[in-house]
């Protein structure tokens, strides 16, 4: 029966050989699985409780969610064909919903690695690492998203009120407050920027030429800069923004006012940063019980 499938799908359905190599280790896989099961098992009298049992087995392995459903995708495809022709009477993988794929969590910096970065030792007077410099702390102060902080313009900061308004997605405006030091670093950036910048854009943040700064070119600013104190693979402005929701949440934010903050549009999206700062009490916790 396996056969014909794969026939089906290279001469019928014009799959790749590669998928047709893959398609043939899964179900031989599972043929093996049930075969050592039960000896008397075949394609026909294989059951849902089989394929349970072959999906648990997997992720007792140490098999992935993502892995786990891609082998059981090759399964159902292969008995929806048997139930087709008619090489089985029943298909024991319909109804069955494979594991859910686990949402990493997101990576952030900590906040003694964000103190040495902000350090203003760490940095020169030079126009480019002012510039960088302001990029970190704004990230990290207001948690904003990479596109809102490139679209910002000069009449969207407030520094007496010490507010910024930025447009999100779906141009929805918010309102986000920041602290008297970030409003000391975009009074110091101002100063070297309007000597250095000369170009006459509406753009807070510019190239030395003038120029509204690029996503790409704050990417790479940012990840040039933390590569200073940082060893994580991901090396964004969105690891600012996680780092700034992760500090929010371990120095008593509300998930509400945590949520409004970041822009978010529902509270299950923030929630995901409560799964962050518990993995950090549970680090707290085996490091300083004594029975851990």
């Amino acid at each position: 029966m396996i056969e014909m499938f794969l026939d089906y799908l290279k001469f019928e359905r014009n799959y790749s050989p590669m998928t047709v190599i893959n398609y043939r280790k899964d179900l031989e896989e599972f043929e093996r699985f049930y075969k050592e099961l039960e000896g008397q098992l075949s394609w026909e009298s294989v059951d849902s409780d089989v394929v349970r049992n072959w999906m648990e087995y997997m992720m007792d392995r140490g098999n992935s969610a993502s892995s786990v459903n891609r082998r059981l995708s090759a399964l159902r495809s292969f008995y929806r064909f048997a139930l087709r022709r008619k090489l089985v009477e029943k298909d024991p993988v319909h109804g069955l919903q494979g594991p859910k794929r686990q949402k990493p969590l997101p990576q952030f910096l900590k906040e003694s690695e964000m103190e040495q970065l902000l350090n203003p030792k760490m940095w020169t007077d030079s126009y480019k690492d002012v510039l960088a410099r302001t990029l970190i702390v704004t990230f990290y102060e207001t948690g904003i998203r990479l596109s809102e902080l490139t679209g910002l313009d000069d009449k969207d900061i407030d520094s007496i009120a010490c507010e910024l308004k930025v447009t999100g997605k779906r141009n929805k405006q918010r309102i986000i407050p920041f602290g008297k030091e970030l409003a000391e670093t975009f009074a110091m950036y101002l100063q070297v920027r309007n000597v250095t910048a000369k170009g006459g854009s509406a753009a807070f943040f510019q190239t030395e030429k003038g120029k509204r700064m690029t996503n790409a070119q704050v990417r790479s600013l940012v990840k040039k800069n933390l590569s200073r104190v940082s060893t994580l693979k991901k090396r964004t402005p969105h690891v600012l923004r996680h780092t700034f929701a992760t500090a929010m949440l371990n120095h008593d934010a509300g998930l509400e006012s945590v949520k409004k903050l970041l822009g978010h549009e529902s509270l299950s999206t923030t929630e995901i940063y409560t799964h962050t700062t518990f993995e950090q009490l549970k680090k707290v916790y085996k490091n300083a019980h004594p029975r851990a």
